[in-house]
């Protein structure tokens, strides 16, 4: 039997994640993913037992887009997936790739203690995973 070669998700993932509140407008949400070109927004918890949240630009194009809404008028909350899929930072990555494609999702967020710590993609895990080889 071939061991599993071990390559923590730590190895692969964003550390630079920004994180807005829940309150904020799907406009400023926007701006923000225009401004720092990239594709998700994580959204910080209320407290400590709540749980994060995430805004993609595809949460963004189903609840306010496609129905015609002002996104002046939407806030990140009302549209955003909640719970967002999270995993370990020393995951192993091939888990993590299993883990992504068993719920269908391209991204993740990534806790150490329970905090966010960075965000990882499926694309990411799968390129670093096949060089890794």
């Amino acid at each position: 039997m071939t061991p599993v070669k071990y390559l923590p998700v730590r190895n692969v993932m964003t550390t630079d994640i920004e994180m807005i509140d829940g309150l904020t407008s799907v406009s400023d949400a926007l701006e923000r993913l225009r401004r720092k070109q990239i594709s998700s927004l994580i959204i910080e918890r209320r407290d400590d037992v709540d749980e994060y949240g995430l805004l993609t630009v595809h949460d963004i194009a189903r609840g306010v887009l496609v129905p015609d809404l002002s996104p002046d008028r939407v806030s990140a909350y009302e549209i955003m997936t909640k719970p967002v899929l999270s995993i370990d930072v020393e995951m192993n990555v091939r888990y993590a790739i299993r883990l992504l494609t068993r719920f269908s999702v391209s991204r993740a967020l990534v806790l150490e203690a329970g905090k966010a710590v960075g965000i990882v993609t499926l694309r990411d895990m799968v390129l670093r995973c096949a060089d890794f080889q």
